[in-house]
C-alpha cells in the first residue's frame, strides 16, 4: 500500500485465451458497481450492463460470483499500485504516504471497493481466506521494500505506519468531515516523525 511493490501476478481462474483488455475492463466495471452497489448489486448482469457489453460476456471470463470477487481484489492492486513517476527523485517517506492518499482519493472507487470486498469476506471464508493471504503479503513487501530503500524507521514502525493510514484512508473516505480539525499534512508528519524515526548511525 505505502510503497512501489510489483504488481501482482495474474490471479486465479484466468484464461490466456480470452482477451486481458476485456478482461480489466471488465474488472473496472465490476470495480464501479461494488463501489456503488455494493456487494449486494454485485452479480454478472450488472457488470456486463456497467461495462456495455452484450449480456452473459462476464460470465465468459468469470466461472462465478466468487471468482469475480478474488479476480477483483488484484485488480484494485494493480490499480492502486505507483507508478514509475511516483518513485522518481529522493525517497521521502512523508512525501510516499501524501501520494498514496492523493492516488486512493483519485481512485475513490476502487478502494471503497476493497472496503466492500472486507465486508464481504466476513460473510464468506472463502474470500476470508484469500483476502488474509492477500493483504498480509503486501504489508510484508511493503516492510520490505521500505527498509530495502533505506528510509527512517524500523519493521515495527514500518507496521504501524500501515495500519494508522489504513485507518486514516477509511476516514477520509467514508467521514471526511472527522478530519477537518486534524490537516491530513500534520497527521502525516507527526505520523513519520513519531513512528518512523531516523535510525541510529551504525
Amino acid at each position: 500500500m505505502l510503497t512501489g511493490t510489483p504488481p501482482p501476478p495474474q490471479p486465479p481462474g484466468t484464461h490466456m485465451r480470452q482477451n486481458p483488455q476485456r478482461r480489466a475492463a471488465l474488472l473496472d466495471a465490476a470495480i464501479e458497481v461494488l463501489a456503488r452497489e455494493g456487494s449486494r448489486g454485485l452479480t454478472l448482469r450488472a457488470v456486463d450492463a456497467e461495462a456495455g457489453v452484450p449480456t452473459g460476456t462476464a460470465s465468459n471470463y468469470f466461472a462465478n460470483r466468487g471468482q469475480m470477487l478474488v479476480q477483483i481484489l488484484h485488480r484494485t492492486r494493480e490499480r492502486l499500485t505507483p507508478g514509475p513517476g511516483e518513485l522518481a527523485g529522493p525517497l521521502d517517506t512523508e512525501v510516499l504516504l501524501g501520494r498514496l492518499l492523493g492516488r486512493i482519493r483519485r481512485e475513490r472507487s476502487v478502494h471503497t471497493a476493497v472496503l466492500e470486498l472486507r465486508l464481504e469476506a466476513t460473510r464468506r471464508p472463502e474470500l476470508q481466506a484469500e483476502l488474509s493471504a492477500f493483504l498480509a503479503k503486501e504489508l510484508e513487501e511493503n516492510i520490505a521494500w521500505h527498509l530495502d530503500a533505506g528510509l527512517p524507521g524500523d519493521r515495527m514502525g514500518v507496521a504501524l505506519v500501515y495500519f494508522a493510514m489504513q485507518g486514516l484512508i477509511v476516514d477520509d473516505l467514508t467521514i471526511p468531515a472527522l478530519l477537518e480539525a486534524h490537516p491530513v499534512e500534520d497527521l502525516l508528519r507527526v505520523m513519520v516523525e513519531r513512528l518512523l524515526p531516523e535510525r541510529p548511525a551504525g
